[in-house]
């Protein structure tokens, strides 16, 4: 009976202490917790916009350059060909040697030209003579003025032939047409040739000529006689040239001029067909928008900035000119004094609300 007594008490005093430390656990809960948790979600629920960061646009003066790809070409240049059938007797010259205008590059077989040349002269001396008698006669009235009038044109006739023999030997020889380098030949000596057989290439390369493009909206900021820069690859020196002609018409298919220009070349730096990094300076352009160019969103129809304006993102289709390594010039669009967007641009949409960092 006193064993079950104890029992009893036991339970009692444990109940008691469990009621009492809940009580206490409770009360200790400061009375603000809840209401701070609350407010808590409602502040992350309930925000005032988008951050994001603006760049107000205004007006700078910006150097107008074009980088462009150019190639280097010779001045003057000729793949000299045989004008007529026969053979060569003759191939005077060294690959790659310098040759003089005039000089006597080749030579093919006149020896029948020339006999045909022997032949008019005999007949011109003997035609010379009967028209020296027959001059005699007609003073005399011994012949009629019709039988002088042939002879002396078949003096005519022998001359017009001479003349035509002549151009044919003069095709037999084949010259340097301008001051320059002999390149690689084509056909040997001993050879027989045909109208059009190419026999060998004179390049000249000093002055080169520099060929270039640049896109059509820069045509009217770039004159003839204004001086270029250009680079080599693996040469960090620049080189100038000065522009020498326009085409007179613009590539339909990539929409951009071509341009050549003229650069000495007394040391023989610049071999033709070269790649050339071109720089051409422009005027300068003293009230240019320049923005970011992380701003700029590309569209199907063209290319896209978001502004702020009355705390939330407007969309706005912008026109772009020049580029720099880290701005964008843009033409229309925008106006200085607009708080344009540089951040968070993928996350925005239209009438979005924002917050300016």
């Amino acid at each position: 009976m006193r064993t079950i007594l104890l029992i009893g008490v036991v339970i009692i005093v444990l109940v008691v202490g469990k009621l009492f430390v809940f009580s206490k656990t409770k009360s200790d809960k400061p009375e603000g917790a809840k209401g701070k948790t609350e407010g808590a979600g409602k502040t992350a629920g309930g925000g005032s916009g988008v951050p994001v960061n603006v760049f107000v646009v205004g007006r700078e003066s910006i150097e107008n350059q074009i980088f462009a790809s150019g190639t280097i070409i010779p001045n003057e240049e000729v793949n000299l060909m045989a004008e007529i059938s026969g053979r060569l007797t003759k191939l005077d010259i060294q690959e790659g040697a310098y040759v003089q205008k005039g000089q006597l590059i080749a030579k093919i077989n006149d020896r029948e030209l020339r006999a045909q040349l022997q032949k008019i002269g005999f007949n011109q001396e003997l035609a010379k003579k009967i028209e020296a008698r027959q001059k005699k006669l007609l003073n005399v009235e011994a012949i009629n003025l019709e039988e002088y009038d042939v002879t002396s044109n078949n003096i005519r006739l022998l001359d017009a032939e001479k003349e035509v023999i002549e151009s044919q030997l003069e095709k037999t020889e084949i010259r340097a047409p301008f001051n320059g380098r002999i390149g690689l030949k084509n056909i040997s000596e001993g050879a027989y040739v045909a109208p059009g057989t190419p026999i060998v290439t004179v390049v000249q390369s000093n002055p080169v000529k520099i060929d270039f493009t640049i896109p059509e909206k820069y045509a009217p900021s770039i004159r003839i006689g204004n001086v270029v820069k250009f680079n080599l690859d693996g040469d960090p020196s620049t080189y100038n040239a000065k522009i020498i002609a326009l085409d007179p018409k613009v590539d339909e298919n990539l929409r951009t001029l071509r341009l050549r220009a003229l650069a000495p070349n007394p040391q023989g730096r610049f071999v033709p067909g070269m790649f050339v990094k071109v720089l051409a300076d422009l005027e300068a352009n003293r009230s240019a928008m320049m923005i970011p160019t992380e701003a700029i969103v590309p569209v199907l129809k063209g290319k896209k900035v978001y502004v702020v304006k009355n705390g939330k993102a407007q969309e706005a289709m912008v026109v772009t000119g020049l580029r720099t390594d880290k701005k964008i010039q843009v033409i229309e669009g925008l106006q200085p004094g607009d708080s344009l967007i540089t951040s968070g641009i993928i996350a925005l949409k239209p009438n979005a609300a924002v917050k300016v960092n």
